[in-house]
């Protein structure tokens, strides 16, 4: 096995990178491929490079603020297309990136082709709730979709749920303003009498319900999946930063060491960093897309996350999904 690195995406690159990939390199069953600038990568690890790391060049960076498409066909020697090709030609199964979202999924997406069966890619973010995790679905890869899509959105986070999650018999939410199944737009409500055709749908969630009952997956567009998931974030980094904001100083802070101790669980929940990255599910590779300022635990957490799901067979599990008969609305 090997995972690539996009070693120049992110707002961190290559330091974090770099660092985080040297974290992981133990961890993992295989080899690890950090592709860059190699002066920059080796600057950035001191010269202590392990024996299962190796670097790919490449002389270009896909910048954060680069159109995708512009991106992808102007700079075909960037660390994001070099990576994404590594994989394509055999000599990888699975890339990390922390650079532009938008250019990572259409690199990959044209590289790799989507999985027969699947029209939409979609990325699936892991988020904190009171019995463990679930799962977001799409969370910022296809915000323009068909009710049928839905359907895919969720055969494609039932594998994901069960293969690398370890959630058995995972059950499937449609994110909606209300949980009876009359509720929510056109789109909403076509998407529900969909899904409801299959045993493994539970119905609508609301979206303030997604954190309290339990849940594996939920479905919805990208458009709104990904307001869920930055509100999510900046809901959250808020809340941290209140608390601490709160805490005195000098010698009175150490009154404060219990709520400290209690409150470490809930901070480590709420940290993207434990979680690493998002897959772009749905393609022929997996792609990890991990948030653009990943700092090395991040990365690590990543990297860890593609080999699962490499490990894990993820990318076969989901064609053997679509492989299944599916009825005439749903093709």
């Amino acid at each position: 096995m090997t995972i690539v690195i996009d070693a120049m995406g992110g707002d961190h690159a290559p330091s974090e990178i770099v660092n985080g990939t040297l974290l992981a390199a133990p961890l993992v069953r295989g080899s690890l491929t950090l592709v860059g600038d190699p002066a920059r990568i080796t600057q950035a690890c001191a010269g202590v490079m392990p024996p299962n790391v190796n670097v790919h060049p490449a002389s270009q960076v896909v910048e954060m603020d680069d159109k995708p498409i512009d991106a992808i066909k102007q700079k075909k020697d960037s660390s994001l297309v070099v990576a994404v090709n590594l994989v394509k030609q055999g000599q990888g199964q699975a890339v990390v990136s922390a650079g532009n979202t938008g250019a990572a999924t259409a690199a990959s997406l044209l590289a790799w082709r989507q999985v027969p069966g699947v029209h939409r890619p979609a990325i699936a973010s892991i988020f904190p709730c009171k019995g463990g995790q679930f799962i977001l679905l799409d969370a910022g890869a296809s915000p323009d979709v068909d009710p049928a899509h839905l359907v895919e959105f969720a055969l494609m986070g039932r594998a994901y749920a069960s293969r690398v999650l370890g959630k058995s018999s995972p059950k499937i939410h449609l994110l909606n303003i209300g949980e009876e199944p009359g509720k929510g737009n056109a789109f909403a409500k076509e998407a529900h009498d969909l899904l409801a055709k299959h045993d493994w749908f539970a119905g609508n969630i609301e979206g303030k319900d997604m954190f309290h009952e339990p849940c594996d997956v939920v479905v919805c567009d990208a458009f709104v999946g990904n307001i869920v998931l930055k509100t999510a974030e900046g809901v959250g980094e808020f809340i941290v930063d209140e608390i601490r904001s709160r805490v005195p100083t000098g010698p009175a802070k150490f009154l404060y060491l219990p709520l400290k101790r209690a409150m470490a669980p809930l901070k480590k929940k709420m940290d993207y960093a434990e979680y690493g990255g998002s897959p772009l599910l749905g393609l022929n590779g997996t792609m990890i897309i991990a948030h653009g300022r990943s700092n090395a635990k991040a990365i690590k957490n990543a990297v860890l996350l593609a080999a699962k799901a490499v490990e894990s067979g993820l990318v076969e599990s989901i064609r053997d999904s679509f492989s299944a008969p599916r009825t005439a609305e749903e093709a």
